[in-house]
């Protein structure tokens, strides 16, 4: 994994664009899984959508990581 990204002189932990972009995912997949009304089933949707998040951002995570591997 790269360590920063440069924008404009700026350096930008490339985590914390992994964690953006990971937030941006998890916010499309709450919003079918709202859509579906799978959350009538779900105990704790506060909990359910942070596991949700940490899945969401370890693949993202490997994916960035098997990419830039190859």
């Amino acid at each position: 994994m790269i360590g920063e990204i440069d924008i404009y002189g700026v350096f930008i932990p490339s985590l914390l664009v992994l964690m953006l972009i990971a937030f941006a995912l998890t916010g499309c997949l709450r919003f079918v899984l709202a859509r579906l009304g799978l959350y009538k089933v779900i105990w704790h949707r506060s909990l359910f959508n942070f596991a949700l998040y940490v899945i969401v951002l370890g693949g993202t995570v490997a994916l960035t990581h098997h990419w830039l591997q190859s």
